[in-house]
């Protein structure tokens, strides 16, 4: 259920028994030569779209800006952490105040962590607000390392779309050969300063994405979201992922 697509009637009927509101975030930033700059919004909003859909969910436009400042000089359209983080706990205090009490947050960008980590606590602070707020990064819901602009990224763009130049990718920072505290020590690095770390903007190898692989690893994220949020309807979640 598209809440964008319905009538206020329509919305005020659903609201009578307990529904739950799916709101993704993703971000506007740099995804190398080969991805367009709206790749975490554009995966994040696909997932939501499917996850919805399957559980009968109320899915939320997708916050396209997210806190991507660390990937200046590249390309970036960024809000800060508190930012994000107040704009989300006004939406989950609106839903509240439209009978929603049970709201799904999920994540695109490892940069909107810190804007995600301790938003259920302090919606739960507000005066009035009985709110069940679970946060999910999808990334997490897959056994594939995660990236950025490099194999399973582009994979999962050429999966949904046609926006894809594969024909510019290009390898960047390749993490295989590195020990865990070299890996944490470039971690913290990039998340100051990306092109310090990856020169090209891309963490991975894109080269050898293709749409099957993308297909698949949608299947499994998808598969395994479905039912992990089937958890709010039960009223038992998991902690927030790290």
């Amino acid at each position: 259920m598209i809440v964008k697509d319905l009538a206020n009637t329509d919305i005020l009927n659903l609201t009578k028994r307990r529904l739950v509101a799916l709101i993704p975030v993703g971000s506007i930033e740099q995804h190398g030569p080969h991805l367009p700059v709206s790749t975490d919004s554009d995966i994040v909003s696909y997932i939501a779209r499917q996850v919805s859909e399957k559980n009968g969910f109320l899915l939320l436009p997708t916050l396209q800006y997210g806190v991507s400042f660390e990937h200046h000089p590249f390309f970036n359209l960024s809000v800060s952490s508190p930012t994000l983080e107040k704009i989300l706990i006004e939406l989950c205090i609106s839903l509240s105040k439209n009978h929603v009490d049970r709201v799904i947050i999920l994540n695109g960008h490892h940069g909107n962590l810190d804007a995600l980590k301790k938003l259920p606590a302090k919606v739960a602070k507000k005066i009035g607000i009985k709110q069940r707020i679970f946060v999910y990064s999808y990334w997490h819901f897959m056994k594939k390392e995660f990236d950025h602009a490099g194999f399973v990224e582009t994979s999962i763009m050429l999966a949904i779309s046609d926006k894809v130049m594969m024909n510019k990718a290009e390898k960047g920072l390749i993490p295989d050969s590195l020990s865990k505290k070299e890996l944490s020590q470039l971690s913290k690095k990039a998340n100051k300063s990306f092109i310090s770390v990856t020169k090209n903007g891309v963490w991975g190898d894109p080269t050898r994405a293709t749409q099957k692989d993308g297909e698949v690893i949608l299947k499994e994220i998808i598969s395994n979201l479905v039912k992990e949020s089937q958890t709010c309807l039960t009223g038992i979640g998991r902690k927030f992922h790290q």
